[in-house]
């Protein structure tokens, strides 16, 4: 693993959040994006090396609907990036992690990504990237 490529955090409301974390950092989202296969919309931002992305349902059967119902608004993962993801989700299986999906999908940010389970990660939803070339 190379970085932490960036924190998610889940927000009912998109808008809104971009609105508040942009007076909070005093920068504008640098990206929006939905990704159809996801059920989401994001925005990210960039603070020096340091990227957040907000996510929000974009259908109520969504993964992110879901944790919004469940837990509220806030942290939802921390994203870690890779040189080769094919590579590491087969070292980390091997360490007994369980994976979320069995091969990389196309994610935001023109990412390759796969998702770790929070059962194998004391809790924590943990996501690979990968920068598609």
């Amino acid at each position: 693993m190379l970085n932490v490529e960036h924190i998610g955090i889940a927000v009912k409301q998109l808008e809104s959040a971009e609105k508040l974390f942009s007076a909070l950092f005093q920068v504008s989202p640098y990206k929006r994006e939905v990704v159809d296969s996801e059920q989401v919309a994001t925005s990210f931002f960039k603070i020096n090396q340091t990227k957040i992305e907000l996510l929000e349902a974009t259908s109520p059967d969504s993964v992110i609907a879901g944790f919004l119902d469940k837990k509220g608004e806030g942290f939802h993962h921390i994203a870690f990036e890779v040189d080769d993801i094919v590579a590491e989700m087969a070292r980390l299986q091997s360490e007994g992690f369980i994976l979320l999906n069995k091969a990389p999908k196309k994610g935001a940010d023109n990412k390759l990504v796969c998702f770790l389970h929070p059962k194998s990660t004391n809790g924590m939803l943990i996501e690979l990237c990968q920068e598609i070339k």
